[in-house]
């Protein structure tokens, strides 16, 4: 399974790439204006309209497959995120002792002081 996930950053990247370098290839809905001033559809690639809808289509199935991948990139981070849940990471416990229980060898002296206004403390070993 882990080649597969390795497959898919890799598709999701390069998708990415591609989806940058395509939009910055369109133009813009504005650009129509500034062909009339010398920019010939004869030197096009496309055509004169051929371009516009090449690309957007294909911009459109690239931001398509790249929604695909990020979401299986998602199911693969969930189901790390389970396997690591079930592999023995340590987990809080409750005791259930009572609160004198709780602390062996110290004697509940709240109230008795020492003659000398101290409190008796008891002894550490």
């Amino acid at each position: 399974m882990d080649w597969m996930e390795t497959l898919v950053v890799v598709v999701h990247v390069v998708i990415a790439v591609a989806l940058v370098g395509l939009v910055l290839i369109q133009q813009g809905k504005g650009a129509d204006a500034g062909a009339a001033f010398g920019g010939g559809a004869s030197q096009t690639v496309f055509g004169s309209q051929g371009s516009g809808s090449f690309l957007t289509r294909l911009t459109t199935f690239m931001a398509v497959v790249f929604f695909v991948t990020s979401f299986s990139l998602a199911i693969f981070a969930k189901q790390r995120a389970e396997v690591a849940g079930e592999a023995g990471i340590p987990t809080v416990q409750e005791s259930r002792q009572a609160p004198a229980e709780a602390a062996p060898g110290i004697e509940e002296s709240a109230g008795s002081e020492s003659e000398g206004g101290e409190s008796q403390l008891p002894d550490l070993e």
